[in-house]
């Protein structure tokens, strides 16, 4: 038995190893699967969500890959207002209180629960208790319902919701929504805003794919109001830097954000909430936005969509550093630049895509076990033989 537990100990060493230098997701979603799960729509009779009884004790995968500890130093969002054009924010959300504004009917309510989380994710308050704090935590909040009660939008009542969160005073504008067509009314809304110097933060495809009735997988295409110009265009991605399995594709986006088993609030109490989708996504970025104008007032809103862009990291999809959009000097601030800054075309995923990047991961796990194995049986003999002294 002696002999399994020293045969067993190298192997353990190497598989913690292995863990660890897999990176957060690694561990991610073991604390998140007990929480109950936002949904954008609700069943025409469903009841409203009620708030959760799971509280997120421990800080989100989100947290540490976004450097957020290294940025509240410099600005936690203070002094800027985000717009959240979704299916209202309730105003009794505590990690939320004092700071939603409601605009419009039953914004100040929220049935479905979905826009109370994207609101936190951008700027809920540190709270006793509960590990998670959404990106700009002093930032306010105008909420403006664009729903039905259960959640159902349309590209002129997302249009309106814009309109209302420019009138009423927004910097910054979540809109989590993906219509497949252009619509007038809604490219309307986005030029005012535009025009207006606020900054629209919307999802490059949506959180489900459409249903073509089974004949097959929908094809990369744009999603508006994300194609259109000036939006900040964000797609989802997990903890392991992969997007979730079906996700949709796009076929442009301009940044990359955590959306895969994410943490935030629900629509009422101290309790907590996990999600997916690119919908969620645009949270972190309009969160990211409210910090750099924040941080720098008087920014307007194209150099702060390009200093997101400038300061992201290098990836298919260039992903969101908030660190790095507020702290850099960015050659992008430049006027050419901007003039050069455009989204990203997607490769299209090719049919075993998946089964394809499966076999990658573990192979690439596979041979990084064994040649920890293999460093592990030179090093343990010359360490047993210095009585486990250091050298």
């Amino acid at each position: 038995m002696r002999a399994m537990r020293r045969g067993a100990a190298p192997l353990m060493s190497a598989m913690a190893l292995v863990a660890a230098a897999a990176g957060p997701g690694a561990a991610a979603g073991a604390a998140d699967e007990t929480l109950p799960v936002v949904v954008q729509t609700l069943a025409d009779r469903a009841p409203c969500r009620p708030a959760s009884a799971k509280r997120a004790e421990k800080p989100p995968w989100t947290q540490d890959l976004l450097g957020l500890d290294r940025v509240w130093r410099m600005t936690r969002g203070q002094g800027v207002t985000v717009g959240v054009v979704g299916t209202g924010v309730g105003t009794g959300v505590p990690a939320l209180r004092g700071r939603v504004t409601p605009v419009g009917a039953g914004s100040g309510q929220d049935c479905v629960g979905h826009g109370s989380f994207v609101a936190g994710l951008i700027a809920a308050a540190p709270r006793e208790g509960s590990g998670f704090t959404g990106v700009a935590p002093e930032a306010r909040i105008l909420a403006v319902r664009a729903t039905t009660q259960r959640g159902a939008a349309t590209p002129a009542t997302v249009a309106r919701g814009i309109e209302a969160a420019v009138r009423g005073g927004a910097e910054v504008i979540a809109v989590p929504y993906a219509f497949p067509a252009r619509n007038a009314r809604l490219t309307a809304a986005v030029k005012l805003a535009r025009s207006s110097d606020v900054l629209v933060v919307a999802p490059a495809a949506p959180d489900k794919a459409p249903d073509l009735g089974g004949a097959g997988t929908a094809k990369p295409q744009d999603y508006w109001p994300a194609a259109e110009p000036g939006v900040l265009s964000v797609l989802d991605f997990g903890a392991d830097g992969s997007r979730p399995r079906n996700a949709v594709v796009p076929l442009r986006a301009d940044l990359g954000a955590p959306g895969d088993r994410v943490v935030s609030v629900g629509p009422g109490g101290e309790g907590a909430f996990t999600g997916s989708g690119s919908s969620l996504a645009v949270g972190f970025a309009a969160g990211a936005a409210a910090l750099v104008r924040s941080y720098e007032p008087g920014i307007g809103a194209d150099r702060t969509r390009t200093r997101l862009l400038g300061g992201s990291y290098t990836a298919i999809v260039p992903r969101l550093d908030p660190y790095a959009a507020v702290s850099g000097v960015l050659p992008a601030d430049s006027a050419a630049a901007l003039e050069r800054t455009g989204p990203v075309t997607l490769p299209v995923p090719a049919s075993d895509g998946g089964a394809r990047s499966r076999s990658m991961l573990i192979a690439t796990g596979g041979v990084s076990l064994v040649l920890v194995l293999g460093a592990l049986g030179r090093l343990l003999p010359k360490a047993r033989a210095r009585g486990w002294r250091a050298g």
